[in-house]
């Protein structure tokens, strides 16, 4: 029997390839050795006000580019979030078990409460929810980012909690990190990694930006004021588009950048990205070109996991005492 994996990305902003190389190419190699679940996590979304509209398009969006770049709906579920109620419903049962001063401490929640006079319970709550999503289908293996770890570590301290009071309930999810993908940062500010939240145009590489687009963009790029390549003193801004390229292309090394000047070496990047993007482009506008192509999988996804959460939700009442 296939251990399980589940992994998710919220519905907002633009897909970049930071996204790809660090999560989406990594989960459509991991589908073959697991049985997989991929999450569309729109309730982490509504944490911070979404126009509704714009909110089911990039649902649709996600699940279409989630499909372009590898994961294979026969292999694996897409799941939107909120399509299973148990996912809210578990998050109020563990909400019940969880100790104030853990949540306090999450650093998303420090992060947020100290740059802002208010914030809804939504974002304090959000690790919780977080800890649902994996405990609901009993995951025991958990493909996130380093960035992500520390909500891991309290879904796991969740979960003992839990079995430690009412019995043996939760699969204890993967104290490891898998192998995952290249760490891409943004290409304004290398040393921050590239983040679908952050505004500005010459952040990040969205999945669906057309060619000239990503040339404009990586020709932008933040380097330093060197005027070739020495691999013996990177910058943060060189060594990042390196990375890129690498794992776009792995037969491109280092040390074919090696003198480069930064407009042929940017201009060779563009192409090595220009070429990795373009099946995922092509195969988007394929599955987009059914509208309701998307609606069906979702369903299959839906359909797949809607037994599991259930049992998962009836052994979590009848290990608490609840009417059943």
């Amino acid at each position: 029997m296939k251990a399980r994996i589940l992994s998710g990305v919220q519905p907002t902003g633009q897909l970049h390839i930071g996204n790809y190389l660090g999560a989406l190419k990594n989960w459509a190699e991991m589908q073959r050795e697991y049985e997989s679940i991929f999450c569309i996590v729109d309730l982490h979304a509504i944490t911070v006000y979404q126009n509704p509209e714009e909110l089911r398009g990039k649902i649709l969006e996600t699940a279409a580019l989630f499909i372009a770049a590898g994961i294979d709906p026969e292999q694996s579920s897409i799941v939107v979030q909120s399509s299973v109620p148990g996912h809210a419903e578990l998050a109020w049962l563990l909400t019940c078990v969880t100790p104030l001063g853990w949540l306090y401490r999450m650093t998303q929640f420090k992060a947020r409460s100290e740059k802002q006079e208010t914030i809804g319970d939504g974002i304090l709550q959000y690790p919780v929810l977080m800890a649902a999503d994996i405990l609901i289908y009993q995951a025991s293996i958990v493909p996130v980012g380093e960035d992500q770890s520390q909500h891991l570590e309290l879904a796991r301290d969740i979960a003992q909690r839990f079995n430690s009071m009412y019995g043996e309930t939760f699969v204890m999810p993967a104290t490891h990190l898998p192998t995952v993908g290249a760490r891409i940062m943004g290409l304004d500010d290398p040393t921050q990694k590239m983040s679908k939240s952050t505004v500005g145009s010459g952040h990040a590489i969205a999945l669906l930006d057309d060619p000239g687009i990503i040339q404009k963009k990586i020709a932008r790029a933040t380097t330093d004021s060197k005027p070739a390549i020495d691999l013996n003193d990177l910058s943060p801004g060189i060594a990042n588009l390196l990375t890129i390229a690498q794992a776009c292309d792995s037969s491109f090394t280092p040390q074919a950048a090696a003198g480069m000047r930064y407009g042929d070496f940017k201009k060779r990047v563009a192409e090595i990205i220009i070429a990795r993007l373009e099946p995922i482009r092509q195969r988007y506008r394929e599955i987009t070109a059914d509208p309701l192509y998307i609606d069906r999988v979702l369903e299959q996804g839906r359909e797949h996991v809607l037994p599991l959460a259930e049992a998962t939700i009836c052994k979590t009442k009848r290990a608490m005492g609840l009417y059943v």
